[in-house]
């Protein structure tokens, strides 16, 4: 065989990479085109790989369920097989980076609703800032829906937060729960009632966390299990911003009791509400098979002992502690 022959033979087989890599994000993502926005390449350059790839295995890899492509059962076997490798070599920089300079420089990309950076982190972010100073670490605002399509992208190594749905190609582990409270403004009728139940919420306003966060469908989840119709009167983001309008009388709210301090029983009657409303749990979201960063994992073992302990209030609503 000559060499003009044999060229481009072994650059096609030194490529392989690449398809490899455009498929495994067209699984994860179900989309030719997000695949393509997360491997800033063109959306034809992402089809070309992916037919290269079924003309060199014989074999159909995706099938359309709806406006989703989802691997056939060959394309689950080659994702199952590729996934390690394409993962493995994508994060073998980041890694060599890690060993030759251990926890002393790098980068760590967290992403976390507000929720969780204002109320949860702070004291998480201070242990690690003294533990590993030089770590370049970035919190990244989104609510948990964007910050999965972060985590797939490579935008974030983990994702802290609370899940009500974890997709199957991420791995998340609850590092703590707090109990749902009901906030009325002081004097509400409710707020006296001496056994509360989920009908007697319904029958006022709400004010909560607009639709696309993990608080509004919760609730939503809850009346619509029981067949309760209700009303939210407002929608706005921030529990900050939540309790002072509930504090002016606008409404009522359920907010996770991580979110409440001493101080709020100044100006709201607080009440839990765990028999109504399961708890809220907060944790670690990862990539399955992507290996964590020394990075990643010095942040992970900084959270459980670093962790708030949540407040407790009798059935009154008073903080007992």
């Amino acid at each position: 065989m000559s060499a003009a022959t044999a060229s481009p033979r072994f650059s096609y087989k030194s490529d392989r990479l690449k398809p490899l890599r455009a498929f495994c994000q067209t699984v994860r993502l179900g989309s030719v085109s997000r695949a393509a926005e997360a491997l800033f390449i063109s959306q034809p350059a992402v089809t070309l790989q992916l037919q290269a790839l079924e003309r060199e295995f014989g074999v159909v890899l995706f099938e359309r369920s709806g406006r989703r492509l989802v691997p056939s059962r060959e394309g689950q076997v080659l994702y199952e097989m590729a996934q390690p490798l394409v993962e493995n070599l994508d994060g073998l920089a980041e890694r060599f980076r890690d060993k030759i300079s251990g926890l002393d420089a790098g980068e760590l990309r967290i992403a976390a609703n507000s929720t969780t950076i204002l109320y949860l982190l702070p004291k998480v972010v201070a242990a690690f800032r003294q533990l590993h100073p030089q770590v370049r670490l970035s919190l990244h605002n989104a609510i948990t829906a964007d910050g999965t399509d972060l985590l797939r992208s490579d935008a974030a190594d983990l994702i802290v937060g609370s899940l009500l749905d974890v997709p199957s190609d991420l791995s998340y582990e609850t590092v703590q729960r707090f109990e749902q409270m009901l906030i009325t403004p002081l004097g509400h009728p409710l707020s006296s009632v001496p056994q509360l139940e989920l009908a007697q919420i319904a029958e006022h306003p709400l004010i909560l966390p607009p639709r696309r966060q993990v608080t509004w469908r919760l609730v939503d989840r809850i009346f619509q299990q029981q067949r309760l119709p209700y009303s939210v009167s407002l929608e706005v983001g921030g529990w900050e911003v939540i309790k002072q309008y509930v504090a002016l009388g606008m409404g009522i709210s359920v907010v996770p009791a991580l979110c409440l301090g001493a101080e709020d029983a100044r100006e709201l009657a607080i009440r839990p509400v765990g028999s109504l409303f399961p708890p809220r749990t907060y944790g670690v979201a990862v990539r399955r098979g992507r290996p964590l960063s020394a990075q990643a994992r010095a942040f992970i073992e900084c959270i459980q002992p670093n962790l708030l302990s949540p407040r407790s209030y009798d059935q009154t609503g008073h903080s007992e502690r």
